[in-house]
């Protein structure tokens, strides 16, 4: 986690100080998977998992529609292995939609995997987006799956170089909402990085700055932006959104609309365990007023 392993470090230079982590901005939590739709029909292997090369065929508009949409679906299931393997055969195609939906299959798959695979699929999957990035700049998902995939390549890079390319991830989400305005984790992703840059203490930039160069500023007030902005794109859409929206208005001292989120989320119908770790902190929140 970026900021717990910067206070970690920090903390190693003045002993004096006691430092709280904060979560790190591209943790697995962070990616949720959207509201899951009726359970899709299962696709015959038969078909799409050994399919021959030729027999994927994205030349007409229609074709490459039928094969996305079956592509997405496996997403939406979260079965990302299906997805690479039949994204895999046409990496070749140089099609940015191809690209960037197997970057993204190949970053999921890494959250399973060993440590040695899980950095092979990061940076086959960096390597995927920056081809895509090569031959469309103007795609919405190609700048999301950047700023991800750059944070997560860094990880294996030390954390001078994660501190160089904060802004740089920034850059790539914002240029990922303008292109697509209505993209609620995007905004998301965008709010949690203001707040978690906002919530470091002014001694802890200084220390963070001296040992690694200049960490980049922000505040709550902008957080809240995209944090509300998220919400009307899609509301209800992530527990997390609500919690830290009830967590930014309570940094603002704007108590009635925190206690308003808080219980929002610690209402909110739990589907899987990162929900219910929201509902839990929103509950302690709450009964610390």
């Amino acid at each position: 986690m970026i900021f717990q392993r910067i206070l970690r470090l920090a903390r190693s230079y003045s002993s004096r100080i006691s430092f709280n982590g904060l979560p790190f901005i591209f943790s697995k939590k962070y990616f949720p998977v959207k509201k899951l739709p009726a359970p899709l029909p299962i696709i015959s292997l038969g078909l799409w998992g050994f399919a021959k090369k030729d027999e994927l065929d994205i030349s007409s508009t229609k074709s490459r529609n039928a094969l996305f949409s079956k592509v997405d679906a496996l997403y939406e299931n979260r079965e990302y292995s299906k997805v690479r393997d039949i994204l895999d055969q046409l990496r070749d195609s140089k099609d940015v939609e191809v690209l960037w939906r197997l970057a993204r299959a190949l970053y999921n798959i890494s959250k399973t995997a060993s440590d040695v695979g899980a950095k092979k699929l990061i940076y086959d999957a960096y390597n995927l987006i920056t081809e895509a990035a090569a031959i469309d700049d103007k795609h919405w998902a190609v700048h999301k799956w950047t700023a991800i995939l750059i944070d997560s390549k860094t990880n294996y890079e030390g954390m001078k170089e994660k501190i160089k390319t904060l802004n740089v991830v920034k850059e790539h989400m914002l240029a990922a909402s303008e292109l697509n305005p209505n993209d609620a984790t995007t905004l998301y992703m965008l709010g949690n990085w203001c707040y978690s840059v906002a919530d470091l203490a002014w001694y802890q930039k200084k220390i963070a700055s001296a040992i690694f160069g200049k960490v980049p500023d922000s505040s709550f007030e902008e957080a809240l932006q995209y944090l509300e902005a998220a919400e009307k794109a899609d509301p209800l859409f992530y527990s997390h959104n609500l919690l830290l929206l009830g967590k930014t208005y309570l940094k603002l001292d704007r108590k009635d609309e925190a206690k308003k989120f808080l219980k929002m989320t610690a209402e909110f119908p739990a589907k899987n365990d990162d929900d219910q770790k929201a509902k839990q902190e929103a509950s302690k929140i709450l009964n610390s007023f």
